[in-house]
């Protein structure tokens, strides 16, 4: 595998990871809220966030490197926070949407640095529209939390 190359699996690697922590943090989610609307939406969230996952995985193994296969150390000390802070404050409505727009927030700058590398046409076509997605997904998660937090 040549530099370039490598270079591109890292990136893709990278983004797996950061998939991977929002299908654990959507599933996280889903578990911690009662609303049954929310815990369907939070459970389809972390499905497309494994199928994304899938995706750049396909792409690491045809770039002939090895494909990461789980979360990140950081999204895995900010699920363990979560959880202690919401012993301590409850698992409100407001405050699960307020993490899982946090973990929004960390998807689309780590995809955004992603688009601004040198990339094969087709990976930065497949992470151009991973990233839509993940804009859409923080979009409607910040909207269902200005709705909470006005009520």
């Amino acid at each position: 595998m040549n530099d370039q190359a490598k270079e591109v699996v890292s990136i893709l690697n990278n983004l797996i990871e950061t998939c991977k922590d929002g299908q654990e943090g959507f599933k996280t989610c889903a578990e911690d809220v009662k609303n049954p609307e929310l815990k369907a939406l939070f459970t389809k969230h972390s499905e497309e966030c494994a199928r994304a996952a899938g995706e750049l995985q396909e792409q690491v193994v045809a770039l002939g490197g090895k494909p990461e296969d789980s979360t990140s150390v950081s999204g895995d000390l900010h699920r363990r926070w979560v959880d202690v802070k919401s012993i301590f404050t409850g698992k409100d409505e407001e405050a699960v949407l307020n993490e899982a727009e946090r973990g929004e927030d960390v998807a689309k700058k780590a995809y955004k640095e992603a688009l601004e590398k040198p990339l094969p046409a087709n990976v930065y076509a497949i992470i151009e529209r991973q990233y839509q997605g993940v804009l859409s997904n923080h979009d409607e998660v910040k909207a269902l939390r200005n709705i909470a937090r006005a009520s």
